[in-house]
């Protein structure tokens, strides 16, 4: 099947050797970089399979990766960049989100067959960018050269064919073999494949560049393709990561500065937009763990449950790995727990799906720490949020398909506007012993008011909290992030791809 090519707005796509390698990254800058040259740049991932999700202006849902490129192209997102998105909700199954809206529950076996009713989706999100932007720069998703997946492939060679561009690949050396990656998976492709990628970045290198000449000469020997540039760690740049990659398998967390406060997050097995606490990992005062094996709270100065995927298996989690007799304990004796979405449901009395949902319908008893009850019903909400927390003005958004009901407690904060439209009602609870607290509010910490007024609510109320979360200052990151790029990669290369599309 072939997508008709009804605009000549070229593309650029950046592909990868696995998963985690830094392609979303390496797109971030390009599109950056572009949109800096004058270029009205729009990114583009056909098919993104994350739980790290997020609402559109028009309150539609696609991938925080594609919305953070967006926001890099000084452009809002839009679900055309986005077109399908996957949210796992079990080993084999995941929610289907077509064009930003819910669609359904698929095994992968029931969504291998709808592939090509979806690349055609696909194909006509990027066609409309086409015609609307000057440059488009596509992501790839996991290894482009999963063999077994080639047939059925509607977000890499086969996004690249129909937008016939030229694609860079990127490597990370730091998790090592980065020459059987790049030589590896042009072994792996086809020789129409092979022909289509132009040159490598290598990503993520540690110690002195110098001394990796001689690899690159070898990589460019194998493969007649250019090393475009080698990109070093980096760590005075933040820019929202794609997948929970980054934080699996956390390990018991042992507090060894006993300046700073510490922060916990429990890793559920099905979290959700781990991002929403960025903005306190870099606040100094303040430590910030994921937790996943069960253990003692009582170090933590706070612990917050987070947004998950699949509630009533997360609940169940909780229960079968003990972590529940901790929380209450921790709770009986002084502690202080924030819910968000999933977390703030599972803070409840019970959860019920009579509809099944998230799988076979049930009701699964919650941790009781909050006097509410959550029914999960569609449709999906979602929506961008604006609200008071008493005095204090805030903004986030809301992903979820659970409609809770207060059984005592007192509202947490005061809604006045949804999806850019005036609202009146109320989110989230506070329990009576007023250090238990749930909110539906994703990006709940993106506002500094609201993040400091959280933690002068847990006793930290002498902390400074910097500006991370607003449009400033992602904006200087995704400058710092060009900026180098731009020092260690020939862009001047990556523009000369462009130019010769834009020629034809």
């Amino acid at each position: 099947m072939n997508c008709d090519q009804n605009s000549k707005a070229p593309c650029i796509a950046v592909f990868g050797t696995g998963s985690d390698v830094g392609k979303s990254i390496v797109a971030t800058a390009v599109c950056r970089w572009f949109a800096n040259q004058g270029f009205h740049v729009a990114p583009y991932k056909a098919q993104n399979m994350s739980n790290n999700s997020g609402v559109t202006p028009e309150g539609l849902e696609m991938g925080r990766a594609q919305i953070v490129q967006a926001e890099a192209s000084r452009i809002a997102p839009q679900v055309d960049m986005n077109p399908i998105l996957l949210k796992p909700t079990s080993d084999v199954g995941s929610q289907v989100v077509l064009m930003g809206r819910a669609l359904e529950n698929n095994t992968a076996a029931e969504y291998h067959r709808k592939k090509e009713r979806l690349f055609k989706a696909a194909c006509d999100a990027l066609n409309r960018l086409r015609e609307d932007y000057d440059l488009v720069v596509i992501e790839g998703a996991g290894s482009c050269a999963e063999v077994n997946l080639m047939d059925h492939d509607i977000v890499n060679f086969r996004i690249a064919e129909v937008a016939d561009c030229p694609v860079i690949l990127v490597g990370d050396i730091h998790r090592g073999g980065i020459f059987a990656q790049l030589v590896g998976t042009l072994a792996c492709l086809p020789e129409k494949n092979r022909q289509r990628i132009a040159g490598f970045i290598v990503n993520r290198f540690r110690g002195d560049i110098n001394l990796f000449k001689d690899g690159v000469q070898w990589i460019e020997q194998q493969t007649g393709k250019p090393v475009f540039g080698v990109l070093p760690h980096y760590s005075h740049i933040h820019i929202d990561p794609e997948d929970s990659v980054v934080i699996e398998s956390p390990k018991p967390v042992h507090i060894a500065d006993a300046d700073k406060a510490a922060v916990a997050v429990l890793r559920i097995p099905h979290i959700a937009n781990f991002t929403d606490f960025d903005p306190l990992a870099v606040i100094d005062g303040v430590s910030l763990h994921f937790v996943e094996q069960p253990q003692a709270l009582s170090m933590f100065r706070a612990v917050i449950l987070p947004g998950t995927k699949n509630t009533r298996h997360d609940l169940e989690w909780l229960f079968a790995s003990t972590w529940v007799s901790h929380l209450r304990f921790y709770v009986e004796n002084g502690g202080r727990i924030l819910g968000i979405c999933g977390g703030y449901q599972m803070l409840g009395e019970y959860v019920a799906d009579p509809d099944g949902i998230e799988g076979p319908p049930g009701t699964t008893p919650g941790l009781g720490l909050l006097p509410i009850r959550t029914v999960l019903k569609a449709p999906k909400t979602t929506t961008r949020t604006c609200f008071n927390w008493e005095d204090t003005p805030g903004e986030g958004y809301e992903i979820h398909m659970g409609r809770t009901e207060h059984l005592g407690g007192t509202c947490l904060l005061d809604v006045h506007t949804r999806n850019g439209k005036p609202a009146t009602g109320h989110d989230g609870c506070a329990g009576d012993n007023g250090r238990v607290l749930g909110t539906y509010i994703h990006g709940f910490f993106d506002t500094a008011g609201i993040t400091a007024k959280w933690l002068a609510q847990i006793g930290l109320s002498r902390i400074d909290v910097p500006e991370t979360g607003g449009a400033p200052a992602k904006d200087k990151q995704y400058e710092l992030l060009a900026e180098h790029t731009a020092r260690h990669v020939d862009m001047a290369a990556i523009k000369a791809l462009v130019d010769k599309a834009l020629d034809h």
